[in-house]
């Protein structure tokens, strides 16, 4: 009798091979071999280098955040399953019950309710304010304050923060300043060179680029940070997909092209926007009339990004009228494709807050963020101010 069925099952050796593959290979593998105990030992006292659990990091997850580091200046920085894991495993890490956090108040919406309704359950405390104006975050802070979180560029309102002036706060008072840089990016802004102690990416979004895969990124300028956010991480079961990596690791070798040719596509979509008679206002950082223009051409130089967001005339009738008169751009929450989207925070990212609340951030009905992606600008001007026509003219 054949014996294959005894041995079929039976892992195969990888080939040898002479050559190397050019296209990073996927290991989708859960668990990994070792020679024996104290080989086992040996890696996870960190004396050699190795896997051993993917929970606890694989090959995909490595090499993405190596080249991650490259972008951001740093080392270290790890690899999980989605944006908001990262803010989990910075928060659940670095934060005890009796810590106060600060955050700006115009967080990405997940990150604001996970600091209203979450943390608190932990005995956290947390406050917000602008994040533009320093002495707004200085009156927010309390000698329990451990942390304060901002974006540089605001979601969905663009506002630019002030970042000197709040670093400097963290570095006095010895308070760790995360920096939420997904809508800038590295190729705009590097928050560690501003006094960020941490710096946190929704990878899915401009990095990755194509809106396949869900992954976020996280890294510690200190140590023993890195080493907590890793650590809950991996408790916590915060594991990205290699796959995902896989994915997101093709995206990324062609984010500087995809970066600058959506950021040329925004500043000129922006500002053929404001020569709409639709719209009431439009924001753009590097447009002369943005409410800080000046930070932002400190902080950012030329780089205004890929978002805009702009406000038409009409409220809730006109969006819809919009949104149906572009029916080639993808009305989504998301942001970072490379094709153009439209988000409507007040029914999506925004949803929950109360219309007064809204109101107060400067979001109407009638408000959108766009994510401008990198098809022939012509294209968007026209298909954009059209809709703005048909919308705001009936």
């Amino acid at each position: 009798m054949s014996d294959t069925p005894k041995t079929i099952v039976r892992r195969t050796p990888w080939p040898v091979s002479a050559s190397r593959p050019v296209v990073t290979p996927l290991s989708p593998s859960v668990v990994y071999a070792s020679a024996d105990p104290d080989s086992l030992d040996a890696q996870y006292e960190g004396e050699a280098h190795g896997y051993t659990y993917a929970r606890e990091g694989h090959p995909n997850a490595e090499v993405l955040a190596r080249k991650i580091d490259g972008l951001e200046g740093t080392e270290g920085g790890l690899i999980v399953g989605s944006g908001m894991a990262a803010v989990t495993a910075t928060f659940l890490g670095l934060l005890k019950a009796g810590d106060h956090v600060v955050g700006g108040d115009q967080l990405y919406g997940r990150s604001l309710r996970m600091m209203n309704e979450e943390l608190p359950r932990f005995g956290v405390a947390t406050s917000f304010a602008d994040p533009t104006d320093a002495g707004a975050i200085e009156q927010a802070l309390r000698p329990e304050t451990r942390m304060i979180v901002v974006e540089l560029v605001s979601n969905p309102t663009l506002r630019v923060a002030d970042i000197p002036g709040i670093a400097a706060l963290a570095q006095v008072r010895d308070i760790l300043l995360v920096v939420d840089n997904t809508f800038t990016t590295p190729r705009a802004f590097k928050p560690f060179e501003h006094g960020a102690d941490v710096v946190i990416h929704s990878v899915t979004k401009l990095l990755a680029g194509h809106s396949d895969v869900t992954l976020g990124y996280v890294a510690a300028n200190d140590a023993a940070h890195r080493k907590a956010i890793y650590d809950t991480a991996v408790t916590t079961g915060l594991t990205p997909s290699p796959f995902d990596c896989w994915l997101a690791e093709r995206g990324l070798y062609s984010f500087e092209l995809r970066y600058d040719r959506a950021e040329q596509n925004a500043a000129q979509l922006a500002d053929a926007l404001a020569e709409q008679p639709g719209t009431a206002r439009v924001l753009y950082p590097t447009r002369p009339d943005h409410p800080d223009h000046n930070r932002a051409t400190t902080l950012l130089g030329p780089r205004g990004g890929n978002m805009l967001s702009f406000e038409l005339k009409g409220g809730r009738a006109a969006a819809n009228a919009f949104t149906q008169a572009c029916p080639n751009i993808a009305f989504a929450p998301t942001l970072g494709d490379i094709g153009t989207t439209l988000s409507h925070p007040a029914s999506s990212s925004h949803r929950a807050l109360t219309p007064e609340a809204r109101a107060g951030l400067g979001i109407s009905e009638g408000f959108f963020r766009v994510s401008v992606g990198v098809e022939p600008v012509e294209l968007l001007i026209e298909e954009i101010s059209r809709a703005v026509r048909i919308a705001t003219e009936t």
